[in-house]
């Protein structure tokens, strides 16, 4: 037991006067960067290019927001990327205009997230995690994933995001609305501009929003939510793991979620004979292709309701 507390309780330090735990943090600095130069210059190509070229951009754009919101903003509020409280707050203002949501609501909802690790409905049909796969579906099982991937957008709920952070800091607060005024400004700026823009925009914005609950739906879907160390499903494959900034490896993140993405492997390596006891659920594709997991659980079998899993019992 001692071995798996290494990197599950360590935390890492840098000599970089600019970054807080690895100069690594620079990479997901730089495509967050990127990210937002590429939201800028797809309405700067808008009236330069045919509409088949634009309609690859925009795909590529509603993509890239799961990318963002999965990997970068994601690692961002575990291990906020800077020692400068002000560059971190720059950086937060920079990710909410790029993905269009902000990032003080993100992580509000995402802590939420973790305190409930995708919890069942309780005898009142609440959920501690207000994202639970499990708060829309029946008899204890998930939600179908086509409902929980389109319409999770529009169940989203600022008013008790706001709430929750207004007792929790009312700094927060005013910096998650500031946030949303800004991304809401810049949206009704470009289309002021360019309202054939705008509506063009506006559907790749929502569906990339719908790929990153995909992304979460299996994230979680045949996880064991009774099961700390199985609360959430992994996927190792190399590549979606190296671009995504090692948001495959779920199931290690909510058993410590403050591991740092750099460690993740490491981590897992240290604990691997834990999940197998566990039946810690690994799955071969990215998580947002998930679907086609040859080893798929069946929706709607009773393999997800709330019974004891064999290894628990």
């Amino acid at each position: 037991m001692h071995a798996t507390n290494d990197v599950a309780t360590e935390r890492l330090r840098t000599s970089s006067r600019i970054f807080a735990f690895s100069r690594w943090d620079v990479i997901p600095v730089l495509a967050a960067l990127l990210h937002c130069a590429y939201f800028f210059g797809m309405f700067y190509l808008f009236p330069r290019v045919p509409l088949w070229v634009m309609l690859i951009l925009g795909f590529i754009y509603s993509v890239s927001i799961s990318w963002n919101i999965n990997g970068i903003s994601h690692n961002f509020i575990h291990n906020p990327y800077f020692r400068s409280s002000l560059l971190n707050r720059l950086f937060s203002v920079l990710e909410s205009v790029t993905v269009g949501f902000s990032q003080v609501f993100y992580e509000c909802i995402h802590m939420q997230h973790h305190r409930g690790n995708a919890d069942r409905p309780d005898e009142k049909g609440e959920t501690i995690d207000w994202i639970s796969i499990y708060k829309h579906g029946h008899d204890g099982e998930p939600e179908h994933p086509l409902t929980y991937t389109f319409m999770s957008f529009f169940r989203e709920d600022p008013v008790t995001v706001f709430k929750e952070l207004k007792r929790k800091n009312w700094r927060e607060a005013f910096w998650g609305v500031t946030e949303l005024v800004l991304f809401v400004g810049t949206f009704v700026t470009l289309g002021i501009l360019n309202w054939h823009y705008i509506i063009f925009l506006l559907g790749f914005w929502y569906f990339g929003h719908c790929l990153s609950y995909l992304n979460g739906y299996y994230r979680h879907y045949g996880g064991n939510p009774d099961e700390p160390i199985a609360w959430g499903v992994s996927s190792y494959d190399k590549l979606y793991n190296w671009i995504w900034f090692y948001n495959g490896y779920h199931a290690e993140h909510h058993f410590r979620p403050k591991v740092h993405w750099t460690r993740m492997q490491a981590f897992r390596d240290q604990i691997v004979d834990q999940q197998r006891a566990a039946g810690v659920r690994v799955i071969k594709p990215p998580h947002a292709l998930g679907f086609l997991d040859p080893d798929l659980p069946p929706l709607n079998s009773g393999h997800m309701r709330p019974l004891k899993s064999e290894s628990a019992s």
